[in-house]
């Protein structure tokens, strides 16, 4: 990360003092924007730092995914779109270069104006923007699109919409967002969402989920699918955006070809059998031991290991605290405890990954051990009395001796049930009603791993005398459950960027408690957590900003919400030997957004 110079902001503050009392209100509109200082690209940029401007265009890349699809409309609620389409087939005004943490520069947008304290955002179109049709881009089709994602789609877009208090024409290619809110981070969230062409919808329902190919602006088309089963796309000769800087060295191949798969072992022998070219692996142990077959021997298929800067993010079996089971913090430190992590971690992958400890785990976000101090210790004070324990003096998840009974924590963990009082009778877990400790647990069907994990733990659970039920279900009926919550427990994952803002509200607002489609699956309501977050969005300063994110993980980490497993570390990536990327300069983040298969190619050697 950057750092900033702070006395030179503090001269760029009084001369921005100067400039205002002379009446003038603003600054002369700008290539790009940050959260914090000035974004690190110059107006004159030649190409994104992680991409390379002379990469060949050409070729095909096929991609396996584990799961379905039923619709290409991925800004609602319903239906299952495939994830990366999401960012392949459609443009915002600004993007995002990953190679930042929060910084955005022109796309379809020429260039972005702010007021003084951000309280309004203004966008000036590129004359040469177009749908994929040939029809321009207009204020009118970015207006409909804001409006029509605030009120009619995924509930992740109306948190921001609902801060604006006006949007406006301001000019024939200029628009203008006015807030009601202080909160700096609008300005770039805005600048983010996806613009659709409002034609297309006219006399449509824009909520209901479709496979209608859509008029994107993006580099790439529909070009051929089958429901469920493929996806093809081709590489628009015509894209509008093909010379820009942002876009030099990126979308190289011709053609991107997705293979949905039921199981995530079947997607690896297809992976061995050469029907797909990429295999993302996450097991550690697995890419140790299984990578040893012809293809890759003969070198038709390499290995590539990719680092990043990043959060680990968070990933594990998620607690739904609306059901009264998991309501009390004893429960679920018990259920922690029961969770023989050494043990599961040997068995699972041969314990070659560490376990995540909080929510901004390896980062500088991630909270520091120990007791709180400083800014972050005052930010946490005044909500003392509503905190869950050892939010302020440390939380630490527990550590067992790695032996499969696990007996230490286990003991622990019977005193916490007995304390929020469940006893076991009859070798049956339950409480003064005689009502037993009995839950569900639902899992995406494919994903073997996890179903190894959960049966490892449900072992341990049945000792102690609960009734846990495994649910395996399809990816259609997962998300079905998940957007109303209808779990009991989970599995759980979230990425983590080194720019959170507004999403965070999302995963841990309490709106979220009752609205469904929303990420905050523990169902957590805590106004310290939210107070850490709206401190996030307003502070000026780095260290304001990382103090709010290290209270933020306190809180969360202390909440005892998820049972976390390991950190995924580096990305490892199996793929054919002609794929390609630019390993002299990989991005911060790392094998994440905008990086396979945007900035890779194709070429034999």
């Amino acid at each position: 990360m950057r750092s900033i110079n702070f006395a030179w902001l503090g001269q760029i503050a009084c001369t921005a003092c100067m400039i205002l009392s002379t009446g003038i209100a603003q600054a002369e509109p700008q290539h790009g924007i940050a959260m914090y200082g000035s974004p690190a690209l110059p107006q004159d940029f030649v190409s994104l730092p992680y991409a390379n401007p002379d990469a060949p265009k050409g070729g095909r890349i096929i991609l396996g995914e584990v799961g379905s699809f039923d619709s290409l409309n991925p800004h609602i609620l319903k239906g299952r779109a495939p994830w990366q389409w999401r960012y392949l087939g459609y443009e915002g005004l600004m993007g995002r270069n990953w190679d930042e943490p929060f910084s955005l520069y022109g796309l379809l947008a020429e260039s972005i104006d702010v007021g003084p304290n951000r309280q309004w955002v203004e966008f000036t179109l590129r004359p040469e923007a177009k749908f994929w049709d040939g029809s321009p881009v207009t204020v009118e089709d970015v207006m409909w699109s804001y409006e029509t994602l605030g009120t009619k789609g995924h509930p992740k877009y109306l948190g921001a919409w609902q801060k604006v208090a006006k949007m406006e024409q301001t000019g024939a290619r200029k628009i203008r967002f006015t807030f009601n809110t202080e909160d700096r981070e609008l300005a770039l969230i805005i600048g983010m969402r996806p613009i659709l062409k409002k034609a297309q919808y006219e006399g449509k329902d824009f909520a209901a989920s479709s496979l209608e190919a859509p008029i994107g602006t993006a580099p790439y088309v529909v070009d051929d699918l089958e429901q469920g089963r493929y996806l093809v796309l081709k590489r628009n000769p015509d894209y509008w955006g093909k010379d820009l800087p942002f876009r030099r060295g990126t979308h190289n191949f011709d053609e991107i070809r997705m293979e949905f798969f039921t199981d995530a072992n079947v997607r690896f022998e297809a992976f061995k059998a050469g029907e797909i070219d990429v295999m993302r692996e996450g097991n550690a142990g697995k890419w140790a031991t299984l990578y040893d077959f012809p293809a890759m021997r003969s070198g038709e298929v390499v290995k590539s290991e990719i680092p990043h800067q990043r959060p680990t993010g968070l990933k594990g079996l998620v607690m739904n605290t609306r059901n009264p089971i998991f309501a009390d913090w004893r429960v679920r430190q018990a259920m922690i405890l029961a969770f023989n992590y050494e043990f599961i971690s040997q068995t699972v992958n041969g314990h070659a990954a560490p376990r995540i400890k909080s929510y901004f785990d390896n980062s500088v976000l991630a909270m520091e051990p120990g007791p709180a101090k400083g800014r972050v210790a005052d930010l946490l004070a005044p909500f003392a009395d509503q905190l869950p324990p050892d939010t302020i003096e440390g939380y630490t998840l527990p550590v067992s001796d790695g032996s499969e009974r696990n007996r230490k924590n286990i003991r622990k963990a019977m005193a916490l049930l007995a304390e929020a009082g469940w006893d076991v009778e009859n070798g049956v877990m339950q409480n003064s009603a005689g009502q037993p400790f009995a839950f569900e647990i639902v899992l995406k069907q494919g994903a073997s791993e996890v179903r190894t994990i959960v049966d490892l733990y449900v072992e341990s659970l049945k000792r102690l005398g609960m009734q846990p039920t495994v649910t395996v279900i399809d990816k259609a009926q997962y998300k079905e459950r998940t957007n109303a919550y209808d779990f009991g427990m989970a599995f759980y994952s979230r990425g983590a960027s080194l720019s959170p803002g507004n999403e965070q509200m999302l995963y841990w607002g309490g709106d979220g408690v009752t609205r469904p489609g929303t990420r905050n699956w523990m169902g957590m309501d805590s106004p310290a957590a939210e107070a850490m977050i709206n401190r996030m969005l307003n502070t000026t300063d780095q260290k304001g900003f990382r103090a709010a994110a290290h209270a933020l993980d306190r809180i969360l980490a202390a909440g005892r919400y998820v049972i976390p497993i390991w950190a995924g570390g580096p990305s490892r990536i199996a793929h054919k030997s002609f794929l390609h990327y630019p390993a002299e300069h990989l991005p911060m983040y790392g094998d994440w957004i905008g990086f396979l298969p945007d900035v890779w190619w194709y070429e034999e050697r």
